[in-house]
C-alpha cells in the first residue's frame, strides 16, 4: 500500500514555500501556467492543488473573503450547481514577523476539463483559503480539487475511471482535505521582495 510522504516544497523559485506529498507534481513541466501561479496535480487522481497570487481586493470583506473568491472561480470556470458547503471565520495567523488574516470555504461544482464540455463535467469539492498578505497588498488563494464524481465522458475517466473514486486513505493516501490543511497551514513567505517595495 502506498504511503503519502510529504516534504517542504519550494514555490515561486523559492520565495515562498508549503508542505504536501511528493505525489503532486508541478504542472509547469507539461503545460504553462502563468507566472502568478504554482499547480502541482496527481494524475493517478484527478486531484490538483494551486497557489495563486492577487492583487489584494480590498472591496471584498475580510469574513466573506474565501466565499467570495470560490463563488468568482465558479463563475469563472462556468460550473454547474455550485453549493457551499462550509465557510470558516477570520483567523489570524503569523506568517514570519507579519500578521495574515485567513479564511477558508469548501464549495462543491460541476467543472469540464479544459476544452471538454458540460456533457463532461465532473463534480468536484473545491477548498479554498484566501491568506489575505495585506501589509504587501497581496491576496494568497490556495485551492485543491477533489473529485466526488467522475463523468464517463470526461478525460479523466481514462485514468482515473468514471463513477465515486476510491476514498484516498483506502490507497494509502492522504484525503485531499487534509492536503489541503497541511499545505495551507505550512504556507511561509521566505523572501518578501518577491511582492515588490
Amino acid at each position: 500500500m502506498a504511503v503519502d510522504i510529504c516534504t517542504d516544497r519550494p514555490l515561486y523559485g523559492g520565495s515562498i514555500s508549503s508542505t504536501f506529498p511528493v505525489r503532486f507534481q508541478d504542472v509547469s513541466n507539461i503545460r504553462q501556467v502563468p507566472d502568478h501561479q504554482e499547480a502541482f496535480v496527481d494524475p493517478s487522481r484527478d486531484e490538483s492543488l494551486i497557489f495563486e497570487l492577487l492583487d489584494l481586493k480590498p472591496d471584498v470583506n475580510d469574513s466573506g473573503s474565501a466565499v467570495w473568491f470560490l463563488q468568482d472561480l465558479a463563475n469563472e470556470q462556468d460550473a454547474q450547481g455550485f453549493t457551499l458547503v462550509e465557510q470558516s471565520g477570520v483567523v489570524e495567523v503569523p506568517i514570519g514577523n507579519v500578521s495574515v488574516v485567513v479564511t477558508t470555504a469548501i464549495g462543491k461544482m460541476g467543472v469540464s476539463k479544459a476544452r471538454q464540455g458540460r456533457e463532461a463535467q465532473n463534480v468536484v469539492q473545491v477548498y479554498l483559503a484566501n491568506l489575505r498578505l495585506k501589509n504587501v497588498g497581496t491576496d494568497v488563494l490556495v485551492v485543491a480539487y477533489e473529485p466526488v464524481l467522475i463523468s464517463p465522458l470526461s478525460e479523466s475517466a481514462a485514468t482515473v475511471g468514471a463513477g465515486l473514486p476510491a476514498p484516498a486513505a483506502q490507497s494509502g493516501f492522504l484525503p485531499m482535505a487534509e492536503v489541503f490543511k497541511l499545505a495551507v497551514s505550512n504556507f511561509k513567505v521566505n523572501d518578501w521582495s518577491l511582492f515588490g517595495n
